[in-house]
């Protein structure tokens, strides 16, 4: 006598296996989403370092000012020369980056993109660019996706900072860069995520001490 699985069998086993799935699913999803965000901001961090590297040694300076960036428009060349850029769209945020009201934090607070200049590169990544000209050289608002959502702060855009020395890192540094870990968890906390205030770094410093991990 041929044995085998009753319709009633089969059908709790489907049944065990959907909720299995609608459980883990949206999580696993939402993992490999994070792990895309990091892999192009690692590969934009990369990119950058590269750069500002080559820019210093072809100028034969001991840092960035020397170098020879010590202004908004030195910026512009810099990228301009140093970075494939597809799109320069002046200081209009659009169409670069998405329009100012899209963006937010990961609490729904709006956070404010406004920069000298924007500009969109080969790898699809775009970014509004602001000189400072202190110990934090100047500040880069990093979409890794463009005009793509969730246009979420500590997601899929991240404001990084560009020290005199050549380092990138978060803001929030007494001494300069490298930040420590301790200064970098500050600003996340008062920062990255927070219902009230102005600011949103700090979710990039987090990045950094978590070893590349999105962990919030």
């Amino acid at each position: 006598m041929n044995k085998g699985f009753t319709l009633a069998e089969v059908l709790v086993t489907l049944g065990i296996i959907g909720v299995v799935s609608a459980m883990t699913v949206p999580t696993l999803m939402q993992n490999h989403q994070k792990k895309t965000y990091i892999v192009q901001l690692h590969k934009f961090y990369n990119e950058l370092s590269q750069a500002m590297l080559q820019y210093q040694t072809d100028k034969n300076a001991v840092n960035l000012k020397e170098a020879g960036l010590n202004s908004s428009a030195a910026l512009k060349s810099f990228f301009t020369n140093y970075f494939k850029v597809v799109n320069d769209c002046g200081a209009d945020q659009t169409p670069c980056l998405a329009p100012k009201a899209e963006y937010k934090n990961m609490v729904g607070r709006s956070i404010g993109t406004t920069c000298d200049g924007y500009m969109t590169i080969a790898s699809g990544a775009s970014f509004g660019y602001i000189y400072s000209g202190g110990t934090v050289l100047y500040t880069l608002y990093l979409d890794t996706n463009g005009q793509k959502g969730p246009n979420i702060a500590g997601r899929d855009i991240f404001a990084i900072y560009i020290y005199n020395n050549g380092l990138i890192d978060d803001n929030g540094g007494a001494n300069g860069a490298p930040l420590t870990k301790e200064e970098r968890e500050a600003s996340y906390n008062s920062h990255c995520s927070q219902a009230t205030g102005s600011t949103w770094y700090g979710c990039f410093g987090k990045i950094l001490n978590d070893n590349w991990e999105m962990n919030y």
